[in-house]
């Protein structure tokens, strides 16, 4: 299995991102989508991140199309909705597929990592992968889980539990 910091992706202004740049830090990777029933969520995942980001959470999201056509947009579309709508300010990536034969390394090695109910396919956006400080990850998180719930898992993770 690939550990999560050999790997790498384009950040969604088109820059190659070895995700050995987030190295010692509690990493939240999320499939995203802007016009998703669960899109709201980006609000809560920004909270998040304003909250614990000095302590070292990330929380890197990954834009996905994959289900019913709900991020259609380019990057500048995507762009605008994260910023002016919810204010996202954490790093986001260029479009993805979660799952298969096109499926990010990323997503291959989290849900190989941590196979959900049904398996290693990904079921709806905002599915999220908690990984912890030293690269190996602890626990995905399904859709229906809203962010404010992560919270003891992100300060566990983080040592201030």
């Amino acid at each position: 299995m690939t550990a999560f910091y050999d790997l790498s992706a384009q950040s969604l202004q088109g820059q190659p991102i070895d995700m050995r740049a987030y190295e010692g830090k509690v990493v939240l990777v999320v499939n995203t989508a802007s016009k998703c029933g669960f899109t709201p969520q980006y609000a809560g995942l920004e909270t998040l991140y304003e909250k614990y980001k000095d302590q070292g959470l990330v929380i890197l999201g990954f834009p996905c199309n994959q289900f019913g056509n709900q991020e259609p947009g380019n990057a500048d579309d995507i762009k605008s909705s994260c910023l002016i709508n919810y204010g996202v300010s954490f790093p986001m990536f260029a479009k993805v597929d979660v799952n298969g034969p096109a499926a990010h390394p990323v997503f291959n090695y989290l849900t190989q990592a941590l196979p959900g109910f049904l398996g290693r396919r990904i079921k709806w956006n905002f599915t999220k992968f908690l990984i912890g400080r030293d690269g190996q990850p602890v626990k995905r998180f399904a859709t229906l889980t809203k962010p404010e719930k992560l919270e003891p898992y992100i300060r566990r993770a983080l040592g201030l539990a």
